[in-house]
């Protein structure tokens, strides 16, 4: 019998396992080139479907991971949000990064903010995690911005070129957030996330 994976649910959103019915909308963000302005690139329709079946599978492996997020109000797919485990050998790693990606219908709202948090208190409760990182381009202001809102330090020291991207590229360069359990904790005490 397989465990039942958990499902993160807060006042306006699910966190869950993907559904064949998450590939189109999830596709249509990937596709989208504001969505994906701090990427190299938007994604055509295989490679955000590589995306999905490569988070399902690591959900359905360890129970958590980057999970499809469902707005309540809408009931469908809006994007993602979790923990992850970098596949590329970063100087920080290994380490669990948190990160997000919604469809920009759903930007400005709170959500990523919202779905952050419920994704930081599972990695620190659930999973005694003793730190969650964030890192991204450095023209990313928006999920720069986010990440300090979730109580994320910049690490100053931390920034680095990212081994996936070419010499030069305009967004090879990143930065790097740190938030420890200990600051979780004192920040957010039980009860009140």
């Amino acid at each position: 019998m397989t465990p039942s994976l958990p499902i993160l649910e807060t006042d306006r959103l699910i966190l869950r396992q993907w559904r064949e019915a998450d590939r189109a909308p999830f596709a249509a963000l990937c596709a989208d080139p504001e969505v994906m302005a701090c990427f190299p690139a938007p994604l055509a329709r295989a490679e955000s479907d590589a995306i999905v079946e490569r988070c399902t599978s690591l959900i359905a492996a360890r129970g958590w991971g980057l999970w499809a997020v469902e707005a309540k109000a809408a009931g469908t797919c809006i994007g993602l949000i979790g923990l992850h485990v970098p596949a590329a050998a970063l100087p920080f790693s290994p380490g669990v990064e948190i990160s997000w990606r919604l469809a920009r219908a759903w930007w400005g709202q709170g959500l990523a903010c919202e779905g952050a948090r419920a994704a930081l208190g599972f990695g620190f409760d659930a999973l005694s995690l003793d730190e969650i990182v964030a890192f991204t381009t450095l023209a990313n202001a928006r999920s720069r911005a986010l990440m300090a809102r979730l109580g994320m330090a910049r690490d100053d020291a931390g920034d680095f070129d990212h081994p996936d991207l070419p010499a030069g590229h305009p967004l090879q360069r990143h930065c790097l957030y740190r938030l420890p359990r200990r600051q979780w904790q004192a920040d957010a005490p039980t009860g009140s996330r």
